[in-house]
């Protein structure tokens, strides 16, 4: 039995085909097709594809965002992977997906637009200025005017690998439903950066949360399988779906979260002990950092007592770089 609160923009309207982008997609149909089908030099840039599936009975709409940032596979395959899954004859609403909205970072592996603008600071965008506010702007006006719900897929960001978790303003009530019936067993809480698409979605109206897992730059089957696994589950919990009653996990919810980073002049090689998922003290050692010019050892501790949601990989690294993020669970 769906227990969402969500009020489909939908409600009260004759249902039937939709449109966008100057498409129509009817209703037990789905589409595919660019957002800016014109040949020019300037839409090149807002080439992102767009796929739309139309329930052949009411319901609310979910949009499903991925390659805000170019570099972050995983939630591009998810985002495809789930559209595919599809099937618009029993699906109840509408499925919006944009897969890659920085589709020229996708296909570059670039996490920024050409511009070294970042896209998830930009939102809700403008009609004029540079070619990430226009993108975020296109992006708002005219797709998530018509979403209900959204999941934003991401991924960790600069040789840097996440435990898979959902980042979500939990003080929302319709939020943090969403967050939990994903299903992954951890939430963290916030609200997000300013000029980020889940904050400002949410600012507009639309329930939105993000699933982030893994590593940039590459496809990973695990996180792939739990990210298409949770959007399912988010459907089934809006009652866009029949599938039978799965179990949600008890999820993890943690208010707080740090970064460990190295010590400022205990720069040198890094060499991770601890990995995702592990539980720490405070104090407890966590790493090492070795100077290669002086073979001198620097232990690298945990400041908090947490869980390990996010950790870089051997590498490299400066003074402040982020090792380690920690969250934990603030008692009432």
């Amino acid at each position: 039995m769906c227990l969402a609160t969500i009020t489909s923009a939908a409600a009260g309207e004759d249902w039937g085909a939709m449109q966008l982008l100057g498409r129509e997609v009817p209703a037990g149909t789905s589409a595919r097709f660019p957002f800016v089908p014109d040949r020019t030099f300037e839409a090149s840039y807002l080439n992102m594809p767009v796929f739309v599936a139309r329930g052949a009975a009411a319901g609310p709409t979910l949009c499903l965002t991925a390659g805000v940032h170019g570099d972050e596979l995983n939630g591009v395959e998810i985002a495809r992977r789930a559209f595919s899954n599809i099937d618009p004859d029993v699906l109840r609403g509408t499925v919006i997906a944009l897969p890659a909205i920085n589709a020229e970072g996708v296909r570059t592996g670039n996490r920024y637009l050409s511009d070294r603008r970042d896209l998830n600071r930009a939102f809700p965008g403008s009609a004029g200025g540079s070619v990430a506010r226009l993108i975020a702007h296109l992006v708002f006006a005219k797709v998530l005017v018509h979403c209900d719900a959204l999941v934003d897929l991401h991924t960790a960001s600069n040789e840097r690998t996440n435990l898979p978790q959902i980042r979500a303003d939990i003080s929302d009530g319709e939020i943090r439903e969403l967050a939990v019936h994903f299903g992954t067993g951890i939430v963290i809480a916030g609200k997000g950066p300013e000029g980020s698409l889940r904050r400002e979605a949410a600012k507009a109206g639309i329930p939105s949360i993000i699933y982030e897992a893994g590593a940039p730059h590459r496809f990973q089957e695990d996180e792939i399988m739990r990210g298409t696994t949770g959007i399912e589950n988010v459907m089934a919990y809006l009652g866009m779906t029949d599938r039978p009653e799965k179990e949600i996990p008890e999820s993890r919810v943690y208010e707080r979260s740090r970064w460990v980073r190295a010590s400022r002049g205990e720069g040198g090689f890094f060499f991770p002990e601890a990995g995702l998922g592990t539980i720490v003290e405070k104090g407890e050692v966590l790493g090492k950092i070795i100077d290669p010019l002086t073979d001198e050892s620097h232990a690298v501790e945990s400041s908090v007592s947490g869980e390990i949601i996010g950790m870089a990989f051997s590498r490299p690294v400066l003074s402040g770089y982020a090792l380690f993020h920690v969250a934990w669970h603030t008692a009432d």
